[in-house]
């Protein structure tokens, strides 16, 4: 633990976001950092509270009480150590993570958890900066070689750790640069890429062979990857987005999500972007269905871009502005939510349900929506209608990309259509091919993507070698 009455002396305090009129000017980070004083100060506010329940909250098993007492005591080269002991990407689950682990802190009873996503970025922040972190070879090589497809943080953090016990890892990315969601969906005022470039670097330090540009399944085919590698790990994503098939769908302006926020990442990265069609929300009217973190990014992007107005629909009953603690703690609450982009002028409203997009000379001008009980049925007489020049479907993925790699390699699914896989092996039907991250479980966090990836690894191993030194 920190300080022994740290918690009864020291309020919470957390980072700052620079002012909204400010940070829309530009696509970089915009968090301010606490001080090194102030950021021991929240670490001494962990208290010795028996159970830390912490833990049950990250997915990714960190050591929570142990480095937020190193940090109070200003060893922060010992706290990035333990930090990476559970997570290979520390940076990346300081910023974008909602921290599972702040609702589970036993000081989330009187809404002053310890930040324990703040200390965890500071620690990591400041490794990067000493110096202290570097590449980690194997001492000894294995002669297996072990293929990883897709370059999500669940295929980075399963190839990092079986390249650190000795395996020959080959990383294949259909895209132009190492990420997935993190670099192409996630927007760089949230993360930015350079992040991802050095643990890529440190990663090609450690044996790790990039393969970008090649799609496995199209530009490589299956039965190829599976003759030339002892093991194959699934690690692609859950691409597929959930439609909406409403009158209208077909009018130009109504696009994915996921069609809109990579073409401004590439942008900003300087990627060339290979459409027709650019997707700019300046000087138009745009609607967001879907009130999730894609749905934010979309406001944020779309702000930035110049929007003359941004509205987000949710589907689901406005949430209550406080959860109920003796109910839902330690477990994640469902209550309002304001992120920093909806917070830079973008209205939402909720128990909505679009019915049709209206269009004129083939394009989208408005939609025509009804407003639902709490039940979700249609309140008679609740119809309106919303200017709409650009209308972006953020409802979620419902499933990896079948056609092509999965199609060509008959791997058995779920129900949910996604690659059927537990999470004791992480093994699929087929007998040297495992799979992780969203591919195996669905839709999900970036901090489980690490956790599956990483355990998948010691799965991966131990399948190599009958056993393992990996964590499990």
């Amino acid at each position: 633990m920190g300080k022994v009455t740290g918690f009864l002396e020291i309020d919470r305090r957390d980072r700052r976001y620079a002012p909204a009129s400010d940070r829309i000017r530009h696509y970089k980070e915009f968090v301010i950092p606490l001080s090194e004083e102030a950021t021991k100060d929240q670490a001494a506010r962990c208290m010795n509270c028996g159970i830390p329940y912490c833990h049950s909250g990250c997915p990714v098993n960190n050591q929570i009480p142990d480095w937020n007492d190193l940090v109070y005591h200003s060893d922060w080269k010992e706290a990035s150590l333990n930090l990476h002991s559970t997570n290979n990407f520390p940076e990346f689950t300081g910023r974008i993570c909602p921290a599972p682990c702040e609702a589970s802190c036993t000081l989330n009873l009187s809404d002053a958890p310890v930040t324990i996503k703040t200390i965890e970025c500071a620690i990591v922040d400041r490794a990067w900066k000493n110096g202290w972190i570097k590449p980690e070879p194997a001492a000894k090589k294995t002669s297996k070689k072990v293929a990883v497809v897709g370059s999500g943080p669940a295929g980075l953090a399963c190839a990092q750790q079986l390249a650190r016990v000795g395996h020959d890892v080959h990383v294949f990315e259909k895209h132009a640069k190492a990420g997935g969601l993190l670099r192409y969906g996630i927007p760089d005022f949230k993360m930015e890429k350079f992040l991802i470039d050095r643990r890529v670097e440190q990663m090609n330090a450690e044996g790790v062979v990039f393969h970008m540009g090649v799609n496995v399944g199209v530009d490589l085919g299956a039965d190829e990857l599976l003759a030339g590698y002892d093991a194959v790990v699934l690690s692609g994503g859950a691409e597929k987005p959930r439609d909406l098939l409403i009158e209208g769908r077909e009018l130009a302006g109504v696009h994915f999500a996921m069609d809109f926020l990579p073409q401004q990442n590439r942008r900003v990265g300087r990627e060339p972007i290979h459409t027709n069609e650019p997707i700019l929300a300046g000087a138009k009217h745009v609607v967001v269905i879907g009130g999730g973190d894609t749905g934010s990014d979309c406001i944020g992007t779309s702000i930035r871009q110049g929007a003359l107005s941004v509205t987000q629909l949710e589907i689901m009953p406005q949430p209550p502005e406080k959860e109920n603690k003796l109910l839902t703690w330690p477990n994640w609450p469902l209550k309002m939510r304001t992120s920093s982009s909806q917070e830079e002028g973008a209205k939402r409203d909720f128990s909505v349900l679009t019915k049709a997009f209206i269009g004129e000379e083939g394009a989208v001008k408005k939609i025509r929506c009804v407003r639902l009980d709490e039940h979700l049925k249609e309140i008679p007489g609740g119809e309106f209608e919303l200017r709409a020049d650009l209308v972006l479907l953020a409802m979620g993925f419902v499933s990896p990309i079948h056609e092509g790699l999965l199609h060509n390699l008959g791997v058995a699914l779920d129900a949910r259509g996604n690659v059927a896989a537990d999470t004791l092996g992480y093994k699929t039907s087929l007998g040297h091919v495992f799979a992780c991250g969203d591919m195996r479980r669905g839709q999900s966090l970036v901090v489980w993507a690490i956790r599956e990836g990483r355990q998948a690894a010691r799965s991966v191993d131990t399948f190599l070698m009958g056993s393992s030194v990996l964590p499990g």
